[in-house]
């Protein structure tokens, strides 16, 4: 796959005046705008664009500074309270887990006897015994998805209070 040498010069000298570009290419860049007049002139025409723009005053407002500091610090503390949710719950998670693991062979006799003595299919029993363990695990995950939510609201909410100017 042979590229068009003018096409390569062209991307190497975009790439080169944003991100950097390899040795290698920088000597083939190099070469070629040595070799090629109109790459060359492009080059340059390219870096004087580039100056001129450089050279435009931009008007900032006078807070910037502080207000992204402000939003930088709310969102690392924003962050961190989500960590430490994050590791609490999977705490929480394995601890369920454990007692959950544990205790099913004693719920399971709960279930049998409860079936033994009311005559209840083996099929209801079954699925009772998985309603008894899925139920509270999903009411913890909506529990878990209102309270981010909420966290969520009041964290944007504090911080278009926060980030409002004064008139």
């Amino acid at each position: 796959m042979n590229e068009n040498p003018h096409l390569r010069a062209q991307r190497l000298l975009a790439e080169s005046l944003v991100e950097g570009i390899a040795a290698p290419d920088q000597a083939w860049l190099g070469q070629h705008l040595r070799e090629c007049p109109d790459c060359a002139h492009e080059a340059a025409a390219t870096q004087e664009q580039l100056q001129a723009l450089r050279g435009v005053p931009v008007a900032v407002p006078r807070d910037l500074v502080a207000r992204t500091q402000m939003r930088v610090r709310l969102r690392a503390q924003e962050a961190n309270e989500s960590s430490r949710s994050g590791l609490l719950l999977w705490i929480i998670t394995a601890a369920s887990w454990l007692l959950g693991v544990l205790s099913a062979p004693l719920v399971w006799r709960g279930f049998a006897w409860f079936g033994g003595q009311f005559g209840v299919p083996r099929l209801a029993l079954e699925m009772g015994f998985v309603l008894w363990w899925t139920v509270p695990a999903l009411l913890a995950v909506a529990a878990v998805l209102y309270q981010r939510a909420v966290t969520q609201g009041l964290v944007a909410e504090n911080l278009q209070r926060k980030t409002k100017t004064p008139r």
